[in-house]
């Protein structure tokens, strides 16, 4: 008998009817602080996903992190908004001890064939298989569940504050165990990125994404073409300051088809 993977544990939702569904945290995917937060976005896309009434794939996800969410169960709602032709906009919002702690949008729309450019240009790396995975033994549980082999930007020791580095990072990822790619874990990988200020100002700061966004440039057979194998992570910043930094991802199969980008801006603390 095989075991579900510990990703598709951790974003199990049980239906409840009428557009609800219950969730629990997973210790696989935990964080410093409450649950990671891709995960909590996988979940959050799961919702729609699962709809009976849901038209088409995912094109953007917009999920607001309104407060803490602890180790427990949830409640999902998701609601169509309305639904065109061409593309459908979903409504959703998590509810932990009655308060709402997540509300997100999604974009879901019809693909088909158009005349197509990427302006986005795959960097200069060296291949997964060339490059060590990163230890992850003491980091938080959901780094490890993940094989992070860094080109670049690799998270530094927080303990001795050497001097900052330009915050990007070029990174191979792959669920650990492996797990074929879809549209639920390539919004939680969007945000497998260390925060960016801790490559800019390497000391340790409380941090916590306020919202996060995802588009998904990638479609479901060139997500199914890439499977199991490591895809490239890049992520940067461009400003810190009044606590609130960004950080810019993209995506990369390893066949250089640009997956998906995301932005997000996070709350920092003095």
């Amino acid at each position: 008998m095989t075991l579900p993977h510990p990703f598709d544990i951790a974003t199990r939702l049980e239906a409840l009817g009428d557009g609800r569904y219950r969730g629990a945290t997973s210790p696989d995917y935990a964080n410093m602080v409450g649950p990671f937060g891709g995960a909590v976005a996988a979940v959050m896309l799961r919702t729609p996903s699962i709809a009976p009434d849901r038209v088409g794939d995912p094109t953007a996800l917009t999920v607001n992190f309104c407060g803490p969410i602890a180790d427990g169960a949830f409640d999902v709602s998701a609601r169509p908004v309305r639904t065109n032709r061409s593309n459908q906009h979903w409504s959703m919002e998590l509810v932990q001890a009655g308060e709402t702690a997540v509300t997100a949008s999604a974009l879901f729309t019809k693909r088909r064939e158009t005349w197509s450019h990427t302006e986005a240009r795959f960097p200069d790396v060296a291949l997964a298989s060339e490059l060590e995975r990163s230890g992850n033994a003491f980091r938080p549980p959901w780094a490890q569940r993940y094989d992070m082999r860094f080109a670049a930007g690799s998270m530094p020791s927080l303990k001795d504050e050497p001097p900052g580095v330009e915050p990007v990072s070029r990174v191979w990822l792959a669920d650990d165990p492996p797990r074929p790619l879809d549209f639920i874990s390539l919004a939680a990988l969007c945000d497998a990125f260390f925060p960016r200020i801790f490559l800019r100002r390497p000391r340790w700061t409380p941090i916590g994404t306020v919202s996060f966004t995802v588009y998904f440039h990638a479609t479901a057979a060139s997500l199914e073409a890439q499977g199991e194998r490591p895809v490239l992570g890049v992520a940067w910043a461009s400003r810190f300051g009044n606590g609130i930094f960004d950080e810019h991802a993209e995506v990369w199969s390893d066949s250089r088809e640009l997956l998906a980008s995301a932005h997000q801006v996070v709350y920092f603390k003095e």
